[in-house]
């Protein structure tokens, strides 16, 4: 066991260690500048996918603000609240301006990943869709890849449907059992079966679910927030100058100062928002869009409400009560975000807290058990071993939320993410060509005055692409194909 221990400890070493993160904040500063700063040329057009006239014409379909919010559930998790205290425990309030800065250049990498599993999706013939990094290294870099696109697979299950689930339930009781004082056995049967429900129903199911219960987590904890922020309202030009001071080195809050501030910020705001780790674009190839970088755009939007908004609620709590102590050693983590929400408004915020951290963790939950079935279906389609995966992940988080100690077993979950995410990266730098193309396919048709740019297959007649995945018609053209693909050595 030490051995094997020591092994994943070196893939830590290898990727979180030194040179993933490094690699991140390069590719997406440079994935900004070739794009021509698109996170910022359509952040307008973000707020588009809230309203219900840009939802799918299809009842059975996944619609883009459904895949939002499931991908927003996945992103949003314990670490908004316990990994943004440790973030300013470890680097100061500057941790959060490094935060901000990556989360905006990580938009431009979510927008270009998630462009790239649109466009390379697959119908699965019901009205749904299934894809993500397995699909565009298949489909985009040739079927000569497909090992690469099995080690992703086998990474993404390993690390979500498994390792983080087993985390994410013992998150959920963990909070429950401090809080409300309910038995670790019982929230792990409550959690199960409810997980059981949702996951049963596929991603229909998740969908809907993700509809309910994100908007209430998200919109309460905002809210809670703003109270705050307006309790303290003549305190926040100081935070805002605290954080921007220590984040430059004007001011040094803890030791390390503006190394260790953009050292927590940078690594905070990647484990967050998941931009280039390659796993909510598996999420995003499921909405039935029309046009690739349409939901490009609105995973974008995902990574801008994960950090900038929530983080932010978080560091704005913590910053803004007399409990957090630059320097000083003591609390952290939820402790840390409790004690400070306790501080502003009461007692009463320490069960709203508990709430919000169930919440977090099970829509979590749903998220990373879609990541698994969808890494199950690139190494086989067998109905019985997806059946063995449901109840494997069932069985998994209610042993996370019973026993705290399991979880210590899903020790190889942040190597594995690591070796996840190069095996993305390597992918998206491969195909960012590709995503040039259709990025400038989408602003020729804005230019042209169509207001809702239409993705024609036959445009692209060197790319393997699903025909009957792209069923909106454009203007004046006629309607492909249903369940055409052309490969990409077919003719125009």
């Amino acid at each position: 066991m030490e051995l094997i221990r020591s092994f994943f400890g070196l893939i830590e070493d290898l990727t979180w260690g030194w040179s993933l993160i490094p690699i991140l904040v390069i590719f997406g500063v440079f994935i900004t500048v070739m794009s021509g700063f698109v996170q910022l040329e359509f952040f307008g057009r973000m707020f588009r996918v809230l309203s219900s006239k840009n939802q799918s014409g299809d009842p059975n379909a996944i619609s883009a603000r459904e895949a939002l919010l499931v991908s927003v559930g996945g992103r949003v998790g314990g670490g908004n609240i316990a990994g943004v205290a440790v973030a300013i425990t470890l680097g100061g309030p500057g941790a959060v301006f490094w935060m901000w800065a990556i989360a905006l250049v990580g938009m431009a990498t979510s927008l270009v990943e998630s462009s790239l599993a649109q466009l390379y999706k697959r119908s699965n013939g019901d009205g749904t869709f299934r894809g993500g990094p397995a699909g565009y290294i298949i489909y985009g870099l040739g079927a000569q890849y497909r090992w690469l696109a099995v080690l992703y697979a086998v990474c993404l299950m390993a690390a979500f449907a498994f390792g983080f689930n087993a985390f994410q339930g013992n998150t959920f009781a963990g909070a429950a059992e401090d809080s409300l004082g309910i038995d670790r056995l019982w929230t792990g049967l409550f959690l199960a079966v409810i997980a059981g429900f949702i996951v049963y129903g596929g991603i229909r199911r998740i969908a809907k679910a993700a509809d309910v219960i994100i908007p209430i987590m998200a919109f309460g904890y905002i809210g809670m927030a703003l109270l705050v922020i307006i309790l303290n309202i003549t305190e926040l030009p100081g935070v805002l100058w605290t954080i921007v001071a220590n984040a430059f080195g004007i001011e040094e809050a803890v030791s390390g100062g503006v190394g260790a501030a953009l050292a927590q910020g940078l690594r905070r705001g990647l484990f967050s928002n998941e931009a280039g780790l390659g796993s909510a674009p598996n999420v995003a190839a499921t909405a039935d869009v029309r046009h690739p970088l349409s939901q490009g755009i609105t995973q974008s939007f995902s990574v801008f409400i994960d950090t900038i908004i929530i983080c932010s609620c978080t560091a704005f709590i913590i910053l803004l009560s007399p409990v957090y102590v630059p320097g000083a050693e003591g609390i952290d983590g939820v402790a840390l975000t409790q004690q400070s929400l306790v501080s502003h408004v009461g007692e009463w915020s320490q069960y709203f807290l508990t709430f919000a951290v169930l919440l977090f963790a099970f829509s979590s939950i749903i998220y990373n058990y879609y990541l698994g079935e969808t890494a199950l279906s690139v190494m086989t389609r067998q109905p019985a071993a997806l059946h063995v995966l449901r109840v494997a992940i069932i069985a998994v988080v209610f042993l996370g939320a019973t026993a705290p100690g399991a979880t210590a077993v899903f020790f190889f979950s942040d190597p594995v993410m690591g070796v996840l995410a190069v095996v993305n990266l390597m992918a998206i730098m491969m195909l960012f060509p590709v995503a040039l193309r259709i990025l400038n396919d989408f602003r020729a048709q804005l230019r042209a005055g169509v207001a809702r740019p239409v993705l024609d297959p036959r445009n692209f007649p060197d790319l393997d692409l699903d025909y009957s995945a792209w069923t909106h018609a454009t203007s004046g053209a006629a309607a492909p194909v249903e369940g055409e693909t052309r490969p990409s050595s077919a003719p125009a």
